[in-house]
Formats: C-alpha cells, structure tokens, sequence
C-alpha cells in the first residue's frame, strides 16, 4: 500500500507543482518576501522580493536590467537614475515597494527593439561616454529633462544634468551629446 501511495503522489498531475508553489510561498514568508507589481520599460511585472530590496537593486539582481549602474550606493552620483513615471530618480535611493503600481523606465527601456533612442544615438556620435559606467544614468537625466524642456539653453543642460557625477570628466560631450538632440529635434 506504501508504494501504491508513493507511485500515486508521483504519477498524479499537478501534484508535484502544487507542492513546488507550496513550498516556494513558504520560503517566501520565511525569508519576509512580499509581492510587488510595478510597470518596468512598459511590461507589467510582479514578483516576490523582501521589503529592503532597492530599485536599483530589483532592477539588476531581479529583472537583469543591468544598464542600471550602482556606483556609490547612497543616493549622490547619479549612475542608477530611471525615470519613474517621466521623473529621474536615482533608483539606489528608494525602495523596490514604494514604486509599487508606477511605471519605471531603463536605459534599456528608451530602445525601440534594436535601434537606439536618438539621447542614447547622441551619446555615441558625440563621444558623450569614456568608461561608461555612468553613461546610463547621465542618458536618463538628460532624458527626464529633455521630457520637461525640449528646447533647453546650454546652461538649463548643465543644470538639469549636475545631478550625475562623471570621474573620466567627460561632462563636455555629455552636454555636446544633449545639445545635439536638441539642435536635431
């Protein structure tokens, strides 16, 4: 009767998924995981994650969206800048849980399948990038600014992207890449 039962719980189907989905939502409450659901580069998701985790943090490690830097981790130079609901926010600097039900775009969120968004094109042709490594975050900037003013002066450009710190001191081709877009448009 012992491998009758046995032979049953093996063969029956579902059995083993619902027992899988038994003990994930198990280990979720152990561990303090939650359910969240937010809009990420215009896809609905929703997932399990523990309440400390950042954006940046989900953005990386969960989703894989790894155009989103973290430099500093503490909010001051920019590298991790989305844009959450049209405002650039440096996503290091708040909770996965309080963009709950917003919409949070990448720089990979700002392609169109292969073709790249005329700030990320400027950046490239304008050598607006040494490393790289905040190049994100100063496309979201001047992204969320070109959003707000599609026809900023040079000095509303310098101001609107002070926020993002580059330590190869590309900040001439930064602000050459966004007054090119703005020449262009």
């Amino acid at each position: 009767m012992g491998t009758g039962i046995a032979g049953t719980y093996v063969y029956t189907p579902g059995v083993e998924g619902i027992t899988k989905k038994i003990e994930k939502e198990t280990e979720d409450f152990i561990e303090g995981k939650q359910l969240l659901s937010l809009t990420v580069n215009n896809h609905l998701v929703k997932l399990m994650i523990k309440s400390q985790t950042t954006l940046a943090e989900l953005l990386r490690n969960h989703l894989e969206l790894t155009g989103t830097k973290i430099s500093c981790n503490q909010g001051e130079c920019g590298g991790c800048t989305v844009l959450i609901d049209g405002k650039a926010v440096y996503s290091c600097h708040i909770l996965a849980f309080d963009v709950a039900g917003k919409n949070v775009v990448t720089v990979e969120g700002l392609m169109k399948g292969e073709e790249l968004h005329p700030i990320q094109k400027a950046f490239v042709d304008h050598d607006g990038m040494q490393c790289g490594f905040c190049t994100p975050g100063q496309i979201m900037s001047a992204q969320a600014l070109l959003m707000k003013n599609p026809k900023p002066s040079k000095e509303e450009i310098i101001d609107g992207m002070s926020g993002n710190l580059c330590r190869c001191a590309a900040y001439p081709n930064v602000i050459e890449s966004v007054v090119a877009v703005v020449e262009n448009e």
